[in-house]
């Protein structure tokens, strides 16, 4: 089976299950998925089993396979479907994508921080991208992406008032595929508080990380500060016995 048969069978189940279109929890056994998609039952045994590495189903000997109920009721806004680790690029409500405001683009010198998260030297010029992101009109996101010039010559308004990362994958045929994210809360400033609609006393919740192509190359130092009511991550952690 290609790999575009795979994920869309694998991100139409998961959409089904976020729909609430198995109320009992309980999923078709694999030869009616199979069936029903048109495809092998080997084919939607590999789609359920990433499912099953993710958490949001499991299989009960004997019993068929259900939708776990943590994972509905800890639904994290965070979706990530596709070959891009981007986090900003795959928040989801309902399906849909958060539109993008941009707020400022601009040439600058790396910081030493800048320098040491994206190995640049003395001297080296990043792009500084700041952008507000909404989900159905509401402000949740304030988003501040560092990209070295020398990985990403030629970026414009135009690209990065879109997915950056998507534009890499079309243009220079490289993925993201690894990150090391930092998730923490702090006290929200005055820009926090009036471009997210946040209280003087509510706090600010903050993902930082560094994002890397499959090729190692790190592409981008990002800081995204999160209305508090969004920072919801799940995590699921399996332990091989064997």
């Amino acid at each position: 089976m290609s790999e575009a048969i795979y994920v869309t069978v694998q991100a139409d189940i998961k959409q089904k299950i976020y729909q609430g279109k198995f109320p009992n929890l309980k999923l078709p056994d694999e030869r009616s998925l199979a069936e029903q998609y048109s495809v092998s039952r080997s084919s939607i045994k590999r789609a359920l089993n990433v499912l099953v590495q993710q958490g949001v189903i499991f299989k009960k000997r004997g019993s068929g396979t259900f939708v776990n109920p943590l994972y509905l009721k800890n639904n994290a806004i965070f979706q990530h479907e596709g070959s891009n680790l981007g986090v900003s690029d795959s928040f989801r409500v309902d399906g849909q994508a958060p539109s993008i405001e941009l707020l400022d683009f601009q040439v600058v010198p790396a910081t030493p921080e800048q320098q040491q998260a994206l190995f640049l030297n003395d001297g080296d010029f990043v792009y500084e991208i700041k952008r507000l992101r909404r989900l159905a009109g509401v402000p949740f996101m304030i988003e501040r992406g560092y990209v070295p010039i020398t990985v990403l010559p030629g970026l414009n308004k135009e690209i990065v008032s879109g997915s950056v990362y998507e534009y890499v994958e079309n243009t220079k045929k490289r993925t993201v595929t690894k990150s090391f994210m930092t998730i923490m809360a702090e006290p929200s400033n005055k820009e926090d508080q009036k471009l997210l609609e946040l209280k003087p006393n509510e706090p600010v919740g903050i993902m930082e990380g560094i994002f890397f192509m499959d090729d190692g190359t790190p592409l981008e130092f990002s800081t995204m500060r999160l209305h508090y009511k969004y920072l919801r991550y799940n995590a699921f952690v399996s332990l091989d016995t064997e």
